[in-house]
């Protein structure tokens, strides 16, 4: 479920992994990718939600540190590593250059997005569709353009309506988790967790203010949606 909140071990367990050590896993155990992605202020990368709202403009990784790279922000992140194996950021690229030369479908990417300390939410299936390098005013990096999609059982050809929905920003959810203390805010229980939108995005309810978005485990959810026309 769009913005389900999980921890750690359920995202791994999610995922038949016993831990996801790297943040961009090109072909896991599936028949697609897997991101984890940060915006806090101390994050390592600098990730962004697009105007749209529904496009992610997600920033490659760096050189592993070594004695020849003691500091990875100093330099170009890489394609390649210097023994010439293919990075993580070389299998995304490559993925990309098929889709756009018209070899593949755009590489199907699940993302979750750290929120807190221990604190996961899926954020949803993207398509990978572009990519570009960026200065970043000491070294050139890589930016991965990801656009929401409707997750694994939809064609590449096939339109999706995303009228019903807006990537809730990582700040918003941040604050309402703290502000409904990490509980429905109907029933109380802290299990089978997401974040709502009060009023749906369809029928006019933003995606970014908290006032309209709160904490609501799935059987309160499942009442909800009974109950909209």
């Amino acid at each position: 479920m769009l913005d389900q909140i999980l921890s750690y071990r359920q995202m791994c367990d999610d995922e038949n992994m016993q831990t996801l050590q790297r943040g961009m896993n090109y072909r896991l155990n599936h028949d697609y990718s897997v991101i984890l992605m940060s915006r806090r202020s101390n994050a390592p990368y600098s990730d962004a939600i697009l105007s749209d709202g529904i496009t992610i403009e997600y920033e490659g990784h760096d050189q592993a540190k070594s004695l020849i790279y003691p500091d990875p922000k100093s330099v170009d992140q890489p394609r390649h590593t210097t023994t010439g194996n293919i990075t993580q950021n070389g299998r995304f690229i490559e993925a990309i250059e098929k889709y756009k030369s018209g070899k593949a479908a755009p590489e199907l990417v699940k993302i979750y997005e750290k929120i807190l300390a221990g604190v996961w939410s899926f954020k949803g299936f993207f398509n990978l569709i572009d990519y570009k390098t960026k200065f970043d005013g000491k070294r050139n990096v890589f930016k991965f353009i990801l656009r929401l999609t409707g997750g694994p059982d939809i064609t590449p050809d096939q339109e999706v309506d995303f009228s019903h929905t807006r990537l809730i920003p990582s700040d918003i959810k941040k604050e309402v988790w703290k502000r409904d203390e990490g509980r429905c805010v109907l029933c109380g229980s802290n299990i089978n967790l997401h974040f709502d939108h009060d009023v749906p995005f369809s029928k006019g309810g933003s995606s970014l203010t908290p006032k309209n978005i709160r904490l609501l485990c799935a059987k309160c959810n499942l009442r909800k949606s009974d109950k909209i026309e």
